[in-house]
């Protein structure tokens, strides 16, 4: 039997996950540890993390770490998402960290977690899976990948996520106008147009949604349509109301909507408009909510390793 260990610290928690597996099994939790963050009221009109935004990763990196119970374990591979990888302090951040903690934050490439998402669907998804759409909608790119095998085809890494879209579109504690709404729509759709070759959702591809986004509208749908197994899929019309229900409501209002976490429920309006964009491009009428995701596919693939393997050639630093 095997463990991996990763961090995945986000803009809304620092997450450390132990599982285990044996050959021909599935993922064994051990153990896990959530700190909650909220490195969005930290960050500056560039994207730059102040100085309390940076001792909150500190503090999230070194309590994570510190209440893992296992005496010794296999190394811990942290990683940090498009909030810290995007920052212009990124540098900065990953040395303060590492000097204070003794825990090296490493970025991953947009279209590296892309490729990690789709690994990680494609697991959860079964051997008797097909060709695979994979979409995941994080809070600084959307990732985008597709395939028939054990590793995506194509990838795609978009600047389009839910914070990017709300600090840039949708700041204040406001509800938007139609025009600019309309603009947002309008924003995102020559946006995903001009992707070159854009994956589509042909019949027979299967659509899976890995994104806390995704997930939080299908709860959403679902508590509307009053049926808990909906949560499990979401169709565009559910999307499509699902827009229209949080651009009616106030920010504050958002996160007391069923299924909208509050401390997401800012975001989560740019969120649906992301969602609905990216399924109308791709041509998806529906998506299966997929609940792993970059995290699982490191996980995955730390498992499957060689013992003596280190090499992280696709690493960005």
């Amino acid at each position: 039997m095997r463990q991996a260990s990763v961090l995945d610290v986000g803009c809304h928690s620092a997450l450390l996950t132990v599982v285990r597996r044996r050959p021909g099994a599935a993922l064994e939790p051990v153990f896990s540890r959530k700190v909650r963050l909220r490195l969005h009221e930290t960050l500056d009109h560039k994207g730059r993390l102040d100085q309390a935004g940076v001792h909150s990763v500190e503090r999230a990196v070194a309590e994570a770490v510190a209440a893992d119970p296992r005496p010794r374990g296999p190394e811990v591979f942290a990683f940090a998402t498009s909030v810290i990888r995007d920052a212009p302090n990124r540098d900065a951040i990953i040395a303060r960290v590492a000097r204070t903690t003794g825990t090296r934050l490493r970025v991953l490439t947009g279209e590296e977690e892309a490729r990690l998402a789709y690994v990680a669907a494609r697991q959860w998804a079964g051997p008797a899976a097909g060709p695979l759409l994979v979409l995941d909608i994080g809070g600084g790119t959307l990732e985008i990948a597709s395939g028939t095998g054990d590793q995506p085809r194509t990838v795609y890494s978009l600047p389009l996520g839910a914070r990017r879209i709300t600090r840039d579109w949708l700041p204040g504690n406001t509800s938007p106008s139609p025009r600019r709404l309309a603009e947002i729509r309008k924003y995102l759709q020559r946006s995903l147009e001009a992707v070159p070759d854009l994956p589509r959702a042909e019949p027979g591809v299967r659509v899976l949604a890995c994104s806390k986004t995704f997930e939080q509208l299908a709860r959403l749908a679902a508590a509307r349509s009053k049926s808990p197994r909906a949560a499990r899929q979401l169709a565009l019309p559910q999307l499509r109301a699902a827009v229209s229900l949080l651009a009616g409501a106030k920010p504050s209002r958002r996160g007391k909507l069923p299924g909208i976490s509050r401390h997401r429920a800012e975001q989560s309006l740019a969120g649906a408009l992301i969602a609905q964009a990216l399924m109308e491009a791709c041509g998806a009428k529906r998506v299966e909510i997929c609940p792993w995701s970059t995290r699982e596919g490191l996980l995955l693939e730390h498992l499957s390793a060689p013992r003596t393997t280190t090499d992280r050639s696709r690493l960005a630093g």
